[in-house]
């Protein structure tokens, strides 16, 4: 489990395909506190780590994550938003992340709000989805590339977020411009929601 609270930037740095599966071999600030078998959010995606050797580990994305994600997307020099699981003893700074990504969405429009910044994201809606709690309420949570965030102004298929400068400089926002894909994940309460409803209608 996640907060969503991004702790630092990872760099891809080797990608070997094996089958269906893809290796990613990667840098970034705390790899000489991750074990074999810990669970790390990148992008949003829980992934298990494989090994650890020095200054890089890896880590394995299956055919099904990379289908639903945007790590199929990654090349050698990207940059991803890494976070480690969640201390129970700590504080939930953002809200309940699983790191089980929904689907993808596509910025179309980013606009500078004097110092702050303005991203609008397009996902694939229809009703089947939304009975199953893919859509997104305003003022309510969404995980975008791994970063717990409130919606604004959410239509039936797009919706916005606000991004701080800090948010900006320490994630892969910066990167994010019309065009790129992003992973969602939705809020978890919203799906048992919509899944509780749905049972007693039926």
């Amino acid at each position: 489990m996640f907060s969503g609270i991004v702790e630092s930037m990872a760099e891809v740095i080797g990608i070997e395909h094996e089958l269906d599966n893809v290796h990613f071999t990667l840098t970034c600030p705390f790899v000489s506190e991750l074990h074999i078998d810990q669970s790390v959010a990148h992008n949003g995606v829980c992934l298990t780590v494989t090994s650890c050797d020095g200054a890089k580990y890896t880590t394995t994305a299956m055919r099904e994550t990379l289908e639903r994600t945007n790590l199929g997307q990654l090349k050698v020099g990207d940059k991803v938003n890494v976070e480690r699981s969640m201390l129970m003893n700590g504080r939930l700074d953002g809200h309940i992340v699983q790191g089980h990504v929904d689907t993808t969405a596509v910025c179309t429009d980013k606009q500078d709000a004097n110092g702050s910044y303005t991203y609008t994201f397009r996902y694939q809606a229809d009703k089947e989805l939304v009975r199953r709690g893919y859509f997104t309420v305003d003022k309510g949570s969404v995980t975008v590339n791994g970063v717990s965030l409130t919606v604004c102004n959410p239509t039936e298929d797009t919706f916005q977020v606000n991004i701080i400068p800090y948010t900006y400089e320490n994630t892969n926002f910066k990167a994010i411009v019309p065009g790129s894909v992003v992973n969602l994940e939705f809020d978890i309460l919203g799906k048992y929601i919509a899944r509780l409803q749905s049972l007693t209608t039926e």
